[in-house]
């Protein structure tokens, strides 16, 4: 049995584009920007333009269906679309769709959808020239963009825009446009069957990314495909299965569900290794997440955590650097998130190690839930509502700032909990120099022990 699919061919339109939704109601994902009424529904269903003319900021990580989105909503509202990369295009290629799409309103009626791809790379005079179009409504614009709007597009452009989030893909989002690409006419029309090992190991791997399980099933389709023999009177649909997918992927199909037991046993031996100063095995750790399909937003959490409970004041820099991590995981997205992800884990697994801030919370809270708090000692209550002064609010109150050392002895515990000591610095790194600080100002705050 021959394939005769055209996408499987040199040249051919890819799976991915074919198998673009022509209308909102095929879109696989972003219920959260679909729901009746929403901008983007408003926007595809009002054929006449009179109440979808917003236009709107499409912000996400690759493979969430920006670009289809845009055209989902031209189709589905008859208006002209036009697109434009800001890779290639520039400041005249805008001004003339502006120029265009001024005509066609005048004069045909007809309003224009631009869709403009990766407008983060737009510099600020391109922008501009979108300004007059989208202000005086010749365009509705919508922009798509991998980056952080904020710190990407011009403030006049964003302030006459909606900016819409969208979120990556589910397991059950991709596995739905799996299923849809295997069996419908326009992908590979029931020529292959998914194994659903095969099935579930396209979804780790994409992360959310439709583009990327789209192309990984098109590859391995033709992988399987190809070793038939076309003059074979076997009727048989052939597999794709796990070994057919790492063949056509070149790559390692990691065992690794993140909802079973090797999702816990990597991450744990990821904390380990980095609480235990081996960057060699938290970075293969690392690597063996992003390879799997991770969320890198788990993964930076998981590095924030390691900061503060780890780390702690040892090294003070070190919860700075994991957060930075984090937020530039959110702005650019993957694969470069694994760039300053890799960063801090280097940085945490060589930095020295602590975790007397996070025993000592543990212990504080330990006592509160234990019922050992006792009453805030009178000279420490707030003293300014009415009445407090003469409950002896404030009366006796010391402060530090008129001391010439900035510290005096006063009781700060309840009588409860005098001389109870939760925080235990370490001789680690950083706080060994807290430490000596620590006793000194205990010495005076507490009176030094005879």
């Amino acid at each position: 049995m021959a394939y005769q699919q055209p996408g499987l061919h040199s040249g051919a339109v890819p799976l991915a584009v074919r198998m673009r939704p022509r209308s909102l109601d095929e879109v696989a994902g972003q219920k959260h920007l679909l729901r009746p009424g929403s901008p983007l529904v408003n926007l595809a269903s009002d054929v006449g333009g009179t109440t979808g003319s917003v236009s709107v900021i499409l912000w996400g990580p690759p493979g969430t269906g920006k670009t289809t989105l845009a055209q989902a909503i031209a189709h589905s509202s008859g208006r002209k679309f036009v697109e434009l990369s800001a890779v290639t295009a520039g400041v005249k290629d805008v001004r003339q769709v502006m120029d265009d799409a001024f005509r066609n309103r005048d004069l045909y009626g007809l309003s224009t959808v631009l869709f403009l791809d990766e407008i983060h790379r737009f510099t600020k005079a391109q922008q501009d020239a979108l300004l007059p179009g989208v202000e005086n409504g010749w365009v509705i614009l919508v922009a798509a963009t991998t980056e952080n709007p904020s710190f990407s597009v011009i403030s006049p452009l964003l302030s006459r825009s909606l900016l819409l989030t969208l979120e990556q893909l589910t397991d059950d989002d991709l596995g739905i446009l799996l299923d849809r690409a295997v069996t419908d006419a326009r992908g590979l029309a029931g020529a292959v069957t998914l194994d659903p090992e095969a099935r579930a190991a396209i979804i780790r791997m994409s992360s959310g990314d439709a583009r990327r399980a789209l192309t990984a099933l098109e590859a391995s389709a033709g992988t399987v495909l190809a070793g038939i023999d076309p003059d074979s009177d076997d009727d048989e649909v052939p597999v794709i299965t796990t070994e057919v997918l790492e063949q056509s992927v070149d790559r390692a199909l990691l065992r690794y569900d993140r909802n079973g037991d090797e999702h816990y046993d990597v991450i744990s031996a990821f904390i380990k290794s980095v609480r235990g100063s081996d960057v060699d095995a938290a970075l293969h750790y690392l690597a063996r997440m992003f390879e799997a399909g991770e969320d890198p937003r788990f993964i930076a959490r998981r590095v924030i955590i390691l900061a503060s409970e780890d780390i702690g004041i040892a090294d003070p820099q070190a919860l700075p650097i994991a957060v930075a991590a984090a937020e530039a995981v959110q702005m650019i997205g993957m694969p470069e998130g694994r760039i300053p992800l890799a960063e801090a884990v280097v940085y945490l697994a060589t930095a020295p190690k602590s975790n007397a801030a996070y025993m000592g919370i543990n212990q504080a809270i330990a006592d509160v839930k234990a019922g050992n708090f006792g009453r805030v000692p009178k000279h420490l209550r707030d003293a300014h509502y009415a009445g407090a002064k003469r409950l002896g609010h404030g009366k006796g109150y010391k402060y530090p700032h008129d001391d010439d050392l900035g510290v005096v002895r006063q009781q700060y515990l309840p009588d409860e909990l005098t001389g109870t000591t939760y925080y235990n610095p370490t001789d680690h790194g950083h706080e060994r120099e807290v430490s000596a600080r620590l006793q000194k100002l205990r010495d005076i705050t507490r009176g030094k022990p005879n």
